[in-house]
């Protein structure tokens, strides 16, 4: 902790910054928190002090930009020397215990070209009922491997385990507690007919047929996903997952990449998830800027939220035809209207 004036001190973790202060020889006052990156004192609210050389840094100045506060001790860039992430070795048999993947490459190969042909023969169908379309794998297996490490190598640098589906632990919500019934104003059921789409999506993942995605890093946003060939309009890019918890539990939480499952009646009962432990690739599609319409134009992902068999889910789907090298961008700001997008990119 650092003495400011009388009765007044800069915290190093906080959501609140209020300004330091010093004398100088003539004994005036003076303000000497400033940003380091554009030189203000403004919005002390967002101006974060490093806890090794003491200096001042908006969240939004930072690249990438920080949402909210750290947990812990935070260090500046000059002090911890950013550097790109360590890439995932692109080994086949490291991939395949890293995902769990449950097949043999040949025999995904095998199937990958059976599913493809049953998707064929459907596509002209669910395109005129506007039913959900499951994604199509790169067919090159390498390329699906070199996929794949750059979720792994994201994955790693997070500090977050693999995970496709959502997680209930100990000491969090139960899955019982996970009750589409319970949303406030009702939850849109997701067709039978698309559950079994999610479903073909889920194994295809299962036998090493990611969908065809690649995370790269970039100096300004941080880790953010592109398609690596071209997707259709209404594709299940993939589910957001990770560990279930309620929103009373977490309203003090900083995590910047928690989604609401449940938003209930009973706010006691509403339910989030938190990908912070355990996630996919759905952690790294980053969010449009809500405050800025070429910000919104970048929109080519939507988030929605069904009733799958009684329980919540949340799906990330393309909400128009997504080039290859696109990056994949949606509205954070969905439901809640509260996630703080104006700085964003």
């Amino acid at each position: 902790m650092a003495v400011a004036k009388p009765k007044t001190m800069v915290l190093r973790r906080r959501t609140r910054a209020p300004k330091r202060y010093s004398e100088d020889k003539d004994g005036l006052v003076c303000d000497d928190v400033y940003c380091e990156r554009c030189g203000s004192g403004d919005f002390g609210s967002k101006l974060l002090l490093c806890d090794k050389c003491d200096k001042g840094y908006h969240l939004f100045c930072l690249r990438p930009i920080l949402v909210s506060v750290p947990k812990g001790s935070w260090f500046c860039p000059s002090c911890t020397n950013i550097k790109q992430p360590q890439l995932f070795p692109l080994v086949q048999t490291k991939i395949v215990d890293f995902f769990r993947i449950r097949r043999s490459s040949e025999s995904m190969e095998n199937q990958s070209n059976i599913k493809k042909r049953k998707r064929a023969c459907s596509l002209a169908v669910s395109k005129r009922k506007r039913k959900l379309l499951a994604y199509n794998p790169t067919e090159d297996p390498q390329r699906r491997l070199e996929q794949m490490a750059s979720l792994a190598t994201a994955l790693k640098a997070s500090g977050t385990e693999y995970s496709d589906g959502l997680t209930y632990r100990p000491g969090m919500a139960l899955r019982s507690a996970n009750c589409a019934a319970l949303e406030k104003g009702g939850m849109q059921i997701l067709p039978k007919e698309d559950v079994e789409t999610l479903n073909l999506c889920k194994k295809m993942m299962e036998k090493g047929e990611c969908p065809p995605l690649m995370v790269v890093f970039d100096l300004v946003e941080g880790f953010t996903v592109q398609a690596d060939r071209y997707i259709k309009d209404l594709t299940i890019i993939t589910e957001y997952v990770g560990d279930v918890d309620y929103l009373k539990n977490r309203e003090n939480d900083d995590g910047d990449s928690m989604m609401t499952l449940l938003h209930a009646s009973n706010p006691s009962k509403s339910l989030v998830i938190c990908p912070d432990k355990c996630s996919n690739i759905a952690r790294f599609v980053n969010g449009i800027n809500n405050f800025s319409p070429d910000g919104r134009k970048k929109q080519n992902v939507k988030c929605v939220r069904y009733d799958v068999n009684g329980e919540c889910r949340v799906l990330l789907i393309a909400n128009r035809d997504i080039r290859k090298g696109e990056r994949l961008y949606y509205d954070y700001n969905g439901y809640e209207h509260e996630y703080p997008t104006e700085h964003f990119v």
